[in-house]
Parts: structure tokens; sequence; C-alpha cells
């Protein structure tokens, strides 16, 4: 077992206009290195790479602001192996989270190659038997910000099959080229446009995210389900909703992050707002000892030394399908609602969850790139259909709470909605409003948020639920309002129904004492939500040298496209439209282009203005030169779009009221003031006048304090 160390990293830009002047440089620009990986010249393997002015005291570049020190211990959790066979190439997946909470994700392939192949010698004779060679793992890491885990897999996949066949020196330059050809590939906008692309032999597929406020799905959703029956999704589930500390097991380090991820995408619009480390190499065990609220992962064969020496933790043996606790007492992990959880179940039964059973009636593609694609439509179809029934389980855990809201005072009333829960579920809801998690959600419900939570609350009501709004509907401002409140935009047709936000109960009044099971309102609702369709736009072959001329002339026939898909989309399909006047925008911002990529992204102010992104094009404005700014201003829609973000820039950064106050009986006397305030807290009466007049009943027209009792 030997101790990994980095030999390359590479970051763009990989191909600049100025390297065509430099003598004696290849078609990529030299990797700039920094001293957080400084390795010596001798001590690295010999390539010619035809520049023979490398510092040979040079370090190891590392992208801005990605601490990678523990990179070489993650790119290999379990070691790294010398081993006397050559052995396939594996691959698994990262999570990497800074201070402020941001994350990226990689992807990494580890393949062997031969170190030693020669003669042996005997008491200094040569021997007619040969050695035998000697393999070593080596790693190749791809970090993005978004965690495209599929696409990146493929793409690593097709690196490996090029490394295979490729001579054992242009290993640096393969992967320096296979890098370079990844920061070609434009990021799709939110909708419904996905991104194509050929790394021979295989094609790959950039999904989009479904709109701004979701993350990208790359990964197969189902895994989980494979993994563990439904009294452990649940329990599972519960954990992360209760936040407490999980801890994730298997004999294959690739499920660790990819079911991870599967469980925080089944709780969405929730989000987990802890520390995220779905893999642990052995040096990093010490982090289980954390005493707050955490998620991580390790090898199965670390399970017994994690539990015997911390204890209060859950354990999830992926391989088995078990949940247990560490220590000698078991965590209290209360029970999901009983409504929710028999929904739950009776819609996974209808999930079928293998490929193999859903085309046995098909033929067989003779086409790798079709019987792929045939593969992914059948996994987009599941995933669907697997997010719609976690979010139906979300729904049914919190359907009315935001009948106990009172969105003027930012008020939630946890005594009420308590009281409305059926006495089995309590456990379930003291423990969750607690929760940062659940925290946040009421944020977004008082700020608004026109998330799928809420619009697939509305889709399943019952017809007295809808009633029943309608007469509330004057509790709480409309989801109209709140946009307008909080400077939203109403372009999306999605995003602004004009609808008041959720009524989620059948116990809107308190003199209901127990809650109506939502099963008898869900069970009889179709979850069959029809998909958007979805557009795919090919990307042109990459360059065959990766010289600034040809990445060029890429850029120009990556332009043509977009103009003649553009060209080919009806006036009315304004949607699409904005997603390909997007991706004209960031490919013209490649190329130099400033004021065609400022036209393109005005353009999104006439087809969708959801996607407009006001940070690249704030950064795309102070870059103008002064010919381009005067260029600028003799374009009158060019000039409004600049006018338009120094204007913003000039306003600053509003602050966002993001403060949510529990409510409480008051248990002191209170002045006339304090009694009309929590009046209105408490959503009794919104009129000041009626409330003084209450206040003179209840004090007998004497000028006292009011004392209240709980």
């Amino acid at each position: 077992m030997l101790d990994p160390v980095v030999l390359q990293v590479n970051a763009p830009p990989f191909v600049t206009e100025e390297s065509i002047s430099e003598p004696g440089v290849g078609s990529l620009k030299q990797t700039q290195r920094r001293c957080s990986f400084i390795k010596k010249k001798k001590d690295r393997p010999l390539i010619d790479t035809g520049n023979t002015k490398e510092d040979p005291t040079e370090d190891v570049s590392i992208p801005k602001d990605l601490d990678l020190v523990a990179l070489p211990q993650l790119c290999f959790p379990g070691g790294l192996q010398v081993t006397q066979e050559q052995r396939e190439e594996q691959f698994h997946f990262l999570v990497f989270t800074d201070v402020f909470g941001n994350q990226s994700h990689g992807v990494v392939l580890q393949y062997y190659r031969p170190i030693q192949e020669g003669m042996l010698y005997q008491n200094g004779h040569q021997s007619s038997k040969t050695s035998p060679p000697i393999y070593a793992a080596y790693g190749i890491c791809v970090i993005s910000k978004y965690p495209y885990y599929n696409a990146l897999k493929d793409s690593l996949s097709s690196l490996a099959g090029q490394l295979k066949i490729g001579q054992k020196t242009d290993m640096e330059e393969q992967v320096k080229e296979f890098t370079a050809k990844l920061a070609l590939v434009p990021i799709p906008p939110p909708g419904q446009l996905h991104v194509m692309f050929t790394l021979h032999p295989l094609t790959v597929v950039l999904p989009s995210r479904e709109d701004k406020n979701q993350p990208v799905i790359d990964l197969d959703l189902h895994l989980p389900f494979l993994c563990f029956k439904s009294r452990e999704l649940l329990q599972i589930i519960t954990s992360i909703l209760t936040e407490q500390r999980l801890v994730f097991f298997s004999s294959d380090w690739a499920k660790l992050t990819l079911i991870a991820e599967c469980f925080l995408l089944y709780i969405r619009p929730l989000r987990w707002q802890h520390p995220l480390v779905p893999i642990l190499s052995q040096q990093m065990l010490d982090f289980v000892m954390a005493p707050t609220a955490f998620l991580m992962g390790c090898h199965l064969n670390y399970y017994e030394e994690v539990a015997i020496e911390t204890d209060g933790l859950i354990l999830i043996n992926i391989d088995e399908g078990t949940v247990s606790f560490s220590g000698c007492h078991d965590v209290d992990i209360p029970e999901v609602p009983q409504a929710a959880a028999q929904c739950f179940r009776r819609r996974r039964k209808g999930l079928q969850l293998h490929y193999d059973l859903e085309v046995v009636h098909q033929g067989m593609h003779t086409d790798m790139n079709e019987l792929r694609m045939q593969r992914r439509h059948w996994q987009d179809r599941l995933n669907r259909d697997i997010q719609n029934i976690t979010l139906e389980l979300i729904v049914n855990m919190f359907r009315d709470v935001n009948d106990h809201l009172n969105y003027k005072h930012r008020v939630f009333n946890t005594n009420e909605f308590l009281r409305t829960r059926e006495p089995g579920n309590q456990p379930f809801y003291k423990t969750v409003l607690e929760t940062h998690i659940f925290h946040s959600f009421l944020k977004d419900c008082l700020n608004g948020k026109m998330d799928t939570f809420s619009r697939m609350e509305l889709s399943t009501r019952t017809q007295v639920q809808k009633w029943r709004a309608l007469v509330d509907s004057s509790r709480r401002p409309t989801i109209k309002q709140m946009a307008l409140k909080n400077g939203c935009s109403e372009n999306n047709p999605g995003k602004s129904l004009g609808m008041s936000p959720p009524n989620l109960g059948d116990e809107s009044h308190t003199s209901v004492p127990t809650l109506t099971s939502p099963t008898k309102i869900i069970h009889e609702t179709s979850l069959n939500i029809p998909a958007r369709p979805v557009k795919i736009f090919k990307l042109p072959s990459f360059p065959p040298p990766l010289n600034y001329p040809y990445v060029c002339h890429y850029f120009g026939d990556l332009v043509l496209q977009l103009n003649k898909a553009i060209s080919t989309i009806p006036p009315d399909d304004s949607l699409l439209l904005a997603r390909y006047f997007y991706l004209r925008g960031l490919i013209n911002m490649q190329r130099s282009k400033h004021l065609e990529a400022l036209s393109d992204f005005q353009n999104l102010y006439k087809t969708d203005i959801e996607i407009f992104p006001g940070e690249l094009v704030k950064t795309l404005v102070d870059s103008l030169q002064t010919e381009e700014k005067a260029q600028a201003e003799k374009r009158s829609e060019l000039k409004w779009l600049i006018c338009q973000v120094k204007n913003k820039d000039k306003s600053g950064h509003v602050e966002s009221n993001d403060h949510v106050k529990k409510f409480e009986l008051p248990k002191t006397a209170m002045s006339l003031e304090e009694f009309v305030k929590c009046t209105q807290e408490a959503d009794i009466v919104r009129d000041v006048a009626t409330t003084q007049r209450l206040f003179e009943a209840l004090t007998a027209g004497m000028f006292v304090h009011l004392f209240v009792t709980a």
C-alpha cells in the first residue's frame, strides 16, 4: 500500500490567442503550477512535450477556491495498491463542500498501468526468465460545479479506452486534451433543452435542470429502491428529516455517493443543511465523531470500527439493505406519519425497477449509442416517477403547513399545528419542526416560492380542500402578490399561476381535533403528470488539434448550428427559443464577441427572463473595452441592457426578509400595542379598531395591562 500523490492538474483556459505566438508551445496551453502540490521534475515520469522551458521545480496548479489537499486520499480511499495483475478500471464519485456551503462534484476513474517489465538477474548473470509486470493504479478525477455523474462517467469511460491503446508516455497529453475538450462543452440553461456531444465511441448527454431552483439530476434515482425495502427507505428519509448523524456503508465506493445523493433528492424541496462527506478514507474516520448532524460514507470494512468507537449513529448498510444503530442504546427515530407511509408503499409497488423486464419484448439495437439512448429514455421516465412518488410523500407529510403561517408577520403557529396532528404522529412532527431543514422550508413558504411542492399540493387537492382554500384565501397573500413583493418575474407561466399558496389540510379550523388522513385524499389522485417534451442539441465534432485557430472554427460552427436551430423554432415557442439564445450568448462570450453575446442575453427579456444570467451579464458588461462601449451606445437595446445592469449594481444588494417567528401565547401582562400585535400574529383579528374594542372589553374599559395564560 502506497501514499498517492498528484501528478498533474489541468484547469481552463487551455487554449488562448497568445499561445499562437509562443515558440515551442504545443497546441494546448501548458498548465500553470502553484505551491500546493510541489513535485520535483526528476521525481515525475519523463514525458517529452516538446517544451524545453519547463521549470524543474514548478508546482501543480489547482482550481481557484477549491482546496484539494485531501484529493489523493479521496481518489484512492482504499489506498494506492500495486498488483501483479492488471485490473479493470473502476469509478467512484465525490462531493466537495467549501466553507460557504457551495458544492462541487467529482467523478474518479481508477485504472492500472504496468510500471515494471524486464529481465531477471541471478548472481549478476542474466536469467532466461523475464520478470512479471507490476501494475500500479492511476486515478483521474474530473471536477464540476454540477453533479453530472453519469455524463462524466461516460466521458471518462471513453478516455479509458484511449489510454488502453495509447502509448505509455502519452498519458498526460491525452488527459490534457480530454480535459480541454470537456471545457468546450457549454452547460445547458434550466429548461427542456439538453446538450449532446461525442467522445468516440460514446455519445454523451448533459441534461438540464428542470428550473433554476432545481438541481441537475444525472444519476439513477431507483438505486436505493433496489437496495432497501420500504420500511428502511422511510427510516432513512426520516433520519435525514430529523437531522440525525448518518453513516452509509458499502463494499463498493461508487455506491456511497450515488445512494446518498438519491436520498437528498428524495426530500426535495427540503434541503439538507449539514456536512455531506459521502466518502471517507481510512485516515478520515475521525470525522464520524463530530457531535453535530452529518451524512457520511465509509467502506464496509470499517463498519465494526465505527460502530464501536462512536455512539448515537445511524448505520446504513447498503449491501445488506439494513438500518441499525451504534452504541448501547438505539437512536429514537420517529415513525413516518402512517397515512403518508401507506401511500408511499402503495406507489412503490407500481414501479417497474428492472430495465430488462421493460424491454423483454423488444428487439436488440445494433448501434451501441441507440441502445444507450433507449436505456436513457427508460431511466428518465423512471426517475420522473420516483420524483413524483417521493415528492408526494413530502407533500403528505407537510400538506397543511401553510394553514398555520401568518404571512404578514412571518409567524408559524407551532402549537396550533401540533394540536391538529394525530397522537401517533406527534413524535415525528415535534422533532422535525425543530430542525434547520424545516426552518428553511418555512422561509420558502413565507417568501411565496412556487416550487414543485406547491404545484403538486395544488394539483392534488380534493374538492373540499379547494373550496376551503377559496374561503380562506383572504388570510394570506396570493402567490402573485408574494412574487411581486419579492421582485420575482411573472414571465414564466409555470411560476405565476396567480393562486393562493397551498392550503394543505382538512383541518383549517382549530375545532377539528385530529388530522383527516391524507391517504384518502391522495389515493384516488393520479400521479401521471405529463413530462414536458425535451429537445437535444448536438454539438459539432471537437477540433482534431486543439489549437486556437481550430477552436475558433469550432465555435463558429457551433454558432451556425445554433442559428439554424433558432430559425426553425415556431414563434410561439418562446421558452425553447430562450434556451438557444442563452447557449449562443455563452458561445459568443467564448469567441470574444461581447456585443453579440449581450444581444443574445437581451433577447431573454422577450422570451424567458427567468433564465437571465444576471451575474454573468454584469461581468460581461464590466469587461467591455472602450470601443465596444461606444458601439453599444449606438444600439438602443444594448444601451438599455447596460443601464439596467448598472442601475441594479448601484442599488446594491437588498437584504431579504428571511426570519421566521414561532407563535407562542404570552405569559406576561400586555399593553394595548402588544395585544394588537399578538392577535394579528395569531391571525385572530386583522382589523386594528376591532382589536382595540376587544382589548377594552377584556379589560372592562380600565387602563390596565391584559394578562393571558396559556
